[in-house]
């Protein structure tokens, strides 16, 4: 398929209505053997791996008459999502390997997004894309995590030098390059976009079980699994329609959500816009059903709807065509809210230094003052509109 992106936005339209339907939980299927008529299905095909919803389009397009796709779309199709199946396969196999090898070690492991959450949105973990595993693991396990998958055969992007000097990354990546393998380690240092530290213990105390075939995982609680997937659309400016299509799903489908439980999870962390966002965004794009009472007060939020209109705009292009610099510094003090708390937000994202500051290499930085003053230059470089170009 082509490489290129949506930057012309006008000749996508169609495309876009139509991926629209496939990802909503409550598609039209007579809408959308109309609207696929009219569609360009290259672009559809470009417009759906950008947005990371092929998954989508394929299990909608078994739901139509075999002769509405043609025959050489629906080879390549079967083709991609194939693909993506096998990751899939072979990500989920990974994450009970590595789980098994904390087990082991006494390595207390919860995991986030990935085939999890593929089981809670969808009941099926090869409809949703995705390239690595996310787990959170507590600070103080850090280093014997970086131990045990060190002598799994894993790369460390973060060193155990760095580790005993207290620097905090991102995240913990580890990587097998010649297995195409990534393993992302979390924690409340390392999530920095939640607006207020991440209570992990309490996120401990309410994990749950989720089964991935013939395994159970542990798994944050649905309603911090969703507070999490809401705070992680914001911290990409929901620039692709699979992160506002797992929210729809998560919420469709998980039909016993303890509401007052999600908001109270919210609330810990100071992201109570962020989930209305995250809510009020599937609504408008997706159309899930809310009970009522959510309902009302997600449209009751003037922030998140305010938020939403500006997401809308670049939406369509998958990160084809960014905001600019300070549209995005503003929209993260829009998402935060408050006269005291939007600026102190934003300043903590721009002054905590990451890998990318003190790391060059295998040199690590050991002066922070520097890596703080660093890090708003760096973000300046990387978030222009002439350096995305």
């Amino acid at each position: 398929m082509p490489r290129s992106g949506p930057s012309d936005l006008t000749s996508f339209r169609g495309e876009w209505k139509v991926l629209l339907d496939c990802a909503s939980p409550v598609p039209d299927v007579g809408r959308l053997a109309e609207l696929l008529r009219r569609a360009d299905w290259t672009r559809l095909l470009v417009l759906a791996e950008e947005h990371g919803v092929v998954g989508h389009l394929v299990a909608r397009l078994h739901e139509l008459d075999e002769h509405q796709v043609p025959p050489k779309i629906r080879q390549e199709l079967v083709e991609c999502h194939r693909i993506q199946v096998f990751s899939t396969l072979q990500l989920s196999a990974e994450l009970v390997r590595v789980l098994e090898l904390f087990a082991a070690k006494d390595i207390p492991a919860l995991v986030v997004k990935g085939p999890v959450l593929g089981m809670r949105a969808y009941g099926n973990p090869t409809i949703r894309s995705y390239g690595d595993l996310d787990l959170l693991v507590r600070q103080r396990h850090i280093r014997r995590a970086t131990e045990s998958m060190q002598t799994a055969g894993y790369q460390a992007a973060v060193s155990l030098s760095a580790i005993d000097a207290g620097k905090i990354p991102g995240q913990y990546l580890f990587s097998k390059p010649d297995r195409n393998l990534l393993v992302e380690l979390h924690n409340d240092f390392t999530l920095r976009y939640f607006p207020r530290r991440l209570p992990i213990e309490d996120f401990f105390a309410r994990q749950t079980r989720v089964r991935l075939d013939a395994h159970e995982v542990p798994a944050l609680s649905v309603e911090d699994e969703l507070v999490l997937i809401s705070i992680h659309g914001a911290k990409h400016l929901w620039e692709r329609l699979l992160w506002i299509a797992d929210v729809a799903a998560l919420v469709s489908r998980q039909t016993g959500m303890d509401w007052g439980r999600a908001r109270a999870s919210a609330g810990a962390v100071g992201a109570e816009h962020l989930l209305h966002l995250g809510l009020r965004l599937a609504t408008e794009v997706l159309h899930p059903h809310l009970p009522e009472e959510v309902s009302t007060l997600v449209q009751q939020d003037a922030l998140a709807a305010k938020l939403v209109a500006q997401i809308l705009r670049w939406l369509p292009a998958a990160g084809h065509a960014p905001p600019g610099l300070f549209e995005r510094a503003a929209f993260r003090l829009r998402m935060r809210g408050g006269l005291l708390r939007a600026p102190a937000y934003l300043l903590r994202l721009s002054l905590s230094p990451t890998e990318e500051d003190w790391q060059a290499g295998e040199r690590i930085s050991h002066n922070r003052l520097l890596d703080v003053l660093r890090r708003p230059f760096r973000l300046a470089r990387k978030y222009s509109r002439a350096g995305k170009d």
